[in-house]
């Protein structure tokens, strides 16, 4: 039997509070097909919606298929979203790296634009997880009336409203304050990763190199020269020569 989903109550936060916002470098970009006008702008589509789902797509993460089927409007942006998030690529990376708590606030955040209120909405999401299975938690995100009522079919999803008054700067990406990994797998991949660099390097400006037929160029070849040392005489010792053999007979 099916659980329903446990209620909880949301907190004021950032999100919620409609308020005066100026346009800054932390304004959310809002990617739509609604405004699209050529394939470039298409493009720029698809790349923030992996960067919001993945962070970042190499070449093995992308998924041509569901590129050339919103390409040529076969899906929606919504379709092309749970695409990504029901492929190899995310559920290595975050389900199958995270505990359930941890992969549904990776989720919300991606998908919702915010962070979770409380710990009442991680066990509330987990429960969706334990019985409806990975994909059937991806659709109750998705059909969800607070992510249709923000994104609909046709916008990517973003972080919403990183502005906050009252501070110079507003709150970290989600990327940044979330990694794919926990701390547990972290450590098992061995990051962070402390490289040691055993020789310093210095910069020097292009007028104080040494030109061509510059005598510094041959100091250190000079000072070799002049600590070298000649072959030293070899010691004989008396107890070894041959005395039958080396003195000539008379």
């Amino acid at each position: 039997m099916t659980l329903p989903l446990i209620n909880y109550a949301p907190k004021s936060q950032n999100v919620r509070v409609a308020g005066y916002e100026v346009p800054g470098d932390e304004q959310p970009k809002v990617y739509t097909t609604e405004n699209v006008l050529s394939s470039g702008d298409l493009g720029n589509l698809i790349e923030a919606a992996y960067r919001q789902i993945f962070f970042h797509a190499f070449r093995w993460d992308r998924e041509p298929i569901l590129e050339s089927q919103l390409r040529n409007g076969q899906i929606t942006v919504r379709d092309f979203i749970r695409g990504l998030l029901l492929s190899k690529t995310f559920i290595n990376s975050f389900y199958e790296k995270n505990s359930n708590y941890r992969f549904v606030e990776q989720c919300v955040q991606r998908v919702l634009g915010r962070d979770v209120y409380s710990e009442r909405e991680k066990i509330a999401w987990s429960i969706v997880v334990a019985t409806k299975g990975y994909g059937g938690f991806i659709d109750e995100l998705l059909n969800s009336d607070e992510y249709l009522e923000n994104f609909g079919y046709d916008t990517v999803p973003y972080q919403r409203r990183r502005n906050l008054p009252g501070r110079e700067l507003g709150e970290l990406p989600f990327n940044i304050k979330s990694p794919r990994y926990d701390r547990y797998y972290r450590g098992i991949l061995g990051f962070p990763q402390i490289v040691w660099q055993n020789e310093i390097r210095r910069f020097v400006p292009q007028d104080k190199k040494p030109k061509a037929g510059d005598p510094s160029i041959f100091l250190n070849m000079a000072r070799s020269l002049g600590s070298a040392k000649g072959n030293p005489t070899p010691r004989v010792s008396v107890g070894n020569i041959n005395i039958d053999a080396t003195v000539p007979r008379r």
